[in-house]
């Protein structure tokens, strides 16, 4: 099963540019490609699926075991003719020795060629090659490419591969295609103006300037053995899902959605934005994660949809909220300039904006009660990633992250989880089985009170 890991040496190094690059040289040529993000990160997944016309996926071994990712690897790339993986941050950057790219390496079996930025280096551009080679062993790095390295500077480059016994994977010349950074990092795929174009030239670039041939057969290898996940699926009559999905609403994961499916739910899409109510037959709902701050005022106006959701949460809809979905939640919820804007009133609070990342990074939650996804004591891993703080954060779970820190949030109820923590149902599948036991239990109850 080919598969390659575009890692950096850093955040900022230019992987996105090189994966994106590569994703599109091998389209043109005529490959199926899958793509894959290493981590918990929303948005370069968006990237991906503008460029390859197919859903994007994560790969992250803070969240997973071994098995699973293997799996989760297998399942959405053995039918491709390479899957392209995208690192992140430094390639040996993680948590408690999990969530990093080299993790997942190893796990997966992955061969990984790392983008070096060789912006106002020349030779010490060596030292940080064996320095990434030799820190830890064995690390699976094939080969190297150069990103922002001159054309003078392509023969040193060749030979210190070859001193250093890897392989020169190419290189990537500066150029004038920028993509522009907001608070939660790059802006979105579909706000990008003229973005294929864009893509498709930076596909032109890497033709030219990345030896595609070698990576192809560098990354040539069997995946690791695994044993697949056991699923506990609903049968009968198929509950529906409804999913908010517009440009406020639109950090989900893909693989949650799969998930949802395996289970036996139907999924329906709608816009909190432009709808008027959600799915009249919706025994779920999930608000995700997204930029209700940038849509304020026009979340705030459609009042129809506000009274709508705080009505059926309120009658016990098995609800997912998190992150910009739970600051929706909230009586007022701010936009970027700090101006209050009335949300659904379910959360007695006010969400409001920060200057800075708040209790960024992965977490463990406990279970302080039963509820909606998990029993008091259970626990199980998400992340944080907002700007935006509330005036009631929630009490009914306790986070702790990797380096000690602990803090009270997320309110729960036995059809309710609304917090800033967003999840990710394969960290443990028992979350998703019992979001979906509780839909198929309101989609009776429904019915005999009809009836």
């Amino acid at each position: 099963m080919r598969r390659i890991l575009i890692a950096g040496t850093n955040s900022g190094s230019g992987k996105t540019t090189v994966t994106c690059a590569l994703l599109a040289a091998l389209k043109k040529r005529g490959f199926w490609v899958s793509s894959f993000k290493c981590g918990p990160d929303y948005i370069d997944p968006m990237f991906h699926r503008e460029v390859i016309g197919v859903p994007s996926y994560n790969l992250d071994s803070y969240f997973c075991d071994d098995d699973t990712l293997n799996y989760l690897l297998y399942e959405h790339g053995s039918d491709s003719d390479i899957s392209v993986i995208e690192g992140v941050m430094g390639f040996y950057d993680g948590a408690d020795g999990r969530g990093s790219a080299y993790s997942l390496s190893q796990v997966t079996d992955t061969p990984a060629a790392v983008v070096i930025d060789c912006r106002g280096m020349s030779d010490s551009i060596g030292a940080v090659m064996r320095g990434f080679l030799e820190y830890k062993r064995p690390n699976n790095i094939v080969g190297f490419i150069f990103n922002r390295l001159p054309e003078r500077l392509i023969s040193l480059a060749k030979r210190l591969c070859d001193e250093l016994g890897t392989k020169y994977l190419g290189y990537f010349p500066k150029n004038g295609i920028t993509i522009e950074s907001r608070h939660l990092g790059l802006v979105t795929a579909t706000e990008i103006s003229c973005i294929k174009e864009k893509l498709y030239e930076l596909g032109e670039i890497a033709e030219r300037s990345i030896d595609i041939d070698l990576m192809m057969q560098l990354s040539d290898r069997d995946l690791p053995a695994f044993n697949s996940p056991v699923f506990r699926s609903v049968s009968g009559e198929k509950p529906v899902v409804a999913v908010a999905r517009d440009n406020a609403f639109c950090f989900i994961y893909d693989d949650n959605i799969d998930l949802l499916k395996k289970l036996g739910c139907d999924i329906a899409y709608f816009s909190p934005i432009n709808d008027r109510k959600i799915p009249e037959n919706a025994a779920g709902l999930i608000l995700c994660g997204g930029y209700p701050e940038l849509y304020a005022g026009l979340l705030s106006a459609n009042t129809e949809m506000l009274m709508d959701i705080r009505g059926k949460v309120t009658d016990g809809l098995p609800t997912i909220a998190e992150c910009g979905g739970f600051m929706y939640l909230h009586d007022t919820f701010e936009d970027m300039e700090g101006n209050a804007y009335k949300g659904a009133g379910l959360i007695n609070g006010k969400a409001f904006r920060t200057d800075k990342l708040q209790r960024f990074g992965y977490v463990t939650l406990s279970a302080k009660t039963d509820s909606l996804l998990c029993k008091a004591g259970e626990k199980f891993h998400a992340h944080e990633f907002h700007y935006f703080d509330s005036t009631d954060c929630g009490q009914n779970m306790t986070a702790c992250k990797p380096d000690g820190r602990v803090w009270e949030c997320v309110h729960t109820d036995a059809h309710l989880y609304a917090g800033f923590p967003h999840l990710y149902f394969y960290t443990d599948v028992r979350i998703a089985e019992r979001f979906v036991s509780s839909c198929r239990d309101f989609m009776e109850k429904r019915t005999n009170d009809r009836n």
